[in-house]
C-alpha cells in the first residue's frame, strides 16, 4: 500500500509539472496576444518527462515509458536551440541523457522486463495496451513535428500543428486513463485538453493580427 502511494506520488506531480508548462505558456501567450514557448516550458518539460518515465517503470507501463522516451530527447533538443542546455553542468547534462537508457538497459538485463510480457500483461488487454501505444505514439508525433519545424527556423517554437495533434493524442490518452483507470494520466490530460484548444484559438487571432 505504501508503495502504490510513493509511485502515485511520482505520477502526479509529474502531471502537476506537465500542467504547470502549460499554464505558464498559456498566461505568456494570452499577454503577448502571441503563441510564444519561453525556457521554463522546455526545463518543466523535462523534469516532467523524467518523472513519468520513472512512473511507468514502476508500475510496468510500456505505454507511458514509451512516449516519455521519445519526447524527452526532443525537450532536451529544444533547450539547445533555446541556448539553456549548454548553461547545466556537464555531469548534468550527462545523468540527464543517460538515465532512461540505463534503467531500460539495467531493467532488461536484470529480468526485470520481458519483451513478451510487455504485450501480455494480465492488468491490461492487448487492445487496451494498443490504444495505448497508438496514443502515446501520436501525442509524441506532435514533438517531432515541432522539433522538425523548429530545425528549419532554427528556433523553439510551438506551431498550430502541434496543439492540433495534441488536441487528438489527449484524447485518445483520456479514453486510455478511463479503461485503464489511471487517474494520473486522466487528471494531467483532462486540463491539457482545454489549454490545447485555447492555443488554437490564439494561433488563429495571431494570424489574423499579421495578416
Amino acid at each position: 500500500m505504501s508503495s502504490n502511494w510513493i509511485v502515485y506520488t511520482v505520477g502526479f506531480l509529474a502531471q502537476i509539472l506537465f500542467s504547470g508548462r502549460l499554464i505558464l505558456q498559456w498566461i505568456l501567450s494570452e499577454k503577448n496576444k502571441r503563441v510564444i514557448t519561453p525556457s521554463i516550458f522546455w526545463k518543466l518539460s523535462l523534469l516532467a518527462s523524467f518523472l513519468l518515465f520513472l512512473y511507468g517503470h514502476l508500475r510496468n507501463d510500456f505505454a507511458i515509458m514509451l512516449g516519455q522516451a521519445l519526447t524527452y530527447y526532443i525537450y532536451i533538443r529544444n533547450l539547445q536551440l533555446q541556448g539553456e542546455w549548454q548553461k547545466s553542468p556537464k555531469w548534468f547534462q550527462l545523468f540527464l541523457f543517460a538515465f532512461p537508457i540505463f534503467v531500460v538497459l539495467y531493467a532488461y538485463n536484470n529480468g526485470q522486463y520481458d519483451i513478451e510480457k510487455l504485450f501480455r500483461n494480465e492488468a491490461i488487454p492487448l487492445w487496451l495496451l494498443l490504444l495505448g501505444i497508438i496514443s502515446q505514439v501520436i501525442f509524441t508525433l506532435r514533438f517531432i513535428y515541432q522539433w522538425i519545424y523548429s530545425e528549419k527556423t532554427k528556433t523553439s517554437q510551438l506551431p498550430v500543428g502541434f496543439w492540433r495533434m495534441s488536441v487528438l493524442g489527449a484524447s485518445l490518452i483520456l479514453a486510455y486513463a478511463i479503461f485503464r483507470k489511471d487517474p494520473v494520466l486522466f487528471v494531467g490530460h483532462i486540463a491539457g485538453l482545454i489549454i490545447y484548444v485555447r492555443n488554437i484559438f490564439i494561433w488563429k487571432k495571431q494570424g489574423q493580427y499579421e495578416n
